[in-house]
């Protein structure tokens, strides 16, 4: 890209973010009676729960109902037999697969000294860049200098969009506006655009010239702060669909991915 071509589309512009952290979960055992406490938790996947007993004398264990674990001063097939035991102990799990885990100490089962984990799945989040005011910006192809995108994320998750671009034949601009609702949380938006045609440069314009087509639409696609993908499906035969990707030549000053 020429240094001109450079300087001319950012003047043309100016005018114109699940935690990834397990959780370690604690649950007493044979504080207060025979009981577990808390007796039932919610966890997500890839979390921990920790069993520690005081001892006090008083034989327990943990024990799943599935056969799953059996852990004491020690758990069954790592350096202990998890044998209920009235000495103090402590006892770590991890939990990778989303369910609901009972279990129950084999001392006192009948007592009803019982519990429950239940594993709760947990949502990836979204490939790529998340939509945010730091996405607002000119945007163009670095391999077609001289068409490109403003992009701006307004109040009220909207996304707008204008494209200065050309018509098919080559004979003139044309220039596609529209906005749409974005998920927020999402790297993606699908808005509807139009074109406008018709009207005169100052001073001969007249807003009752304008003619607007339904021209189709444009998705965008952030996959990090300065690059993404935008793809077209118009309704008018000669620009018919396609994709480019697309690079933020310029932000706003003081708005980073973390806005």
């Amino acid at each position: 890209m020429s240094t001109f071509s450079r300087i001319f589309w950012i003047s043309l512009f100016l005018f114109i973010g699940t935690s990834a952290y397990a959780t370690d979960h604690i649950v007493t055992v044979g504080v207060g009676g025979d009981v577990f406490s808390p007796k039932n938790i919610p966890i997500n996947v890839g979390d921990t729960v920790t069993f520690h007993s005081a001892g006090n004398g008083v034989p327990h264990n943990v024990h799943a109902d599935d056969n799953s674990f059996r852990c004491a001063k020690g758990c069954d097939g790592s350096g202990g037999n998890g044998a209920a035991t009235g000495e103090e102990w402590t006892s770590t799990i991890t939990f990778n697969t989303p369910g609901v885990v009972k279990y129950h100490c084999d001392i006192h089962v009948s007592m009803g000294m019982v519990g429950s984990v239940t594993v709760n799945a947990v949502t990836a989040p979204p490939p790529g860049q998340p939509i945010t005011g730091a996405t607002t910006g000119s945007w163009y192809d670095p391999q077609q200098s001289g068409e490109g995108f403003l992009l701006q994320v307004a109040p009220d998750n909207t996304f707008i969009a204008y494209w200065f671009v050309y018509t098919p034949d080559g004979t003139q601009q044309a220039w596609l506006v529209g906005a749409g609702p974005y998920t927020p949380g999402s790297n993606t938006v699908k808005i509807d655009v139009q074109q406008l045609v018709g009207a005169k440069f100052p001073p001969n314009f007249l807003h009752s010239d304008l003619v607007t087509t339904d021209w189709g639409s444009l998705t965008f696609t952030f996959t990090d702060c300065s690059n993404g993908t935008v793809s077209w499906n118009s309704k008018l035969p000669a620009y018919g669909s396609g994709s480019q990707p697309i690079f933020k030549i310029i932000g706003v000053d003081g708005v980073n991915c973390t806005n």
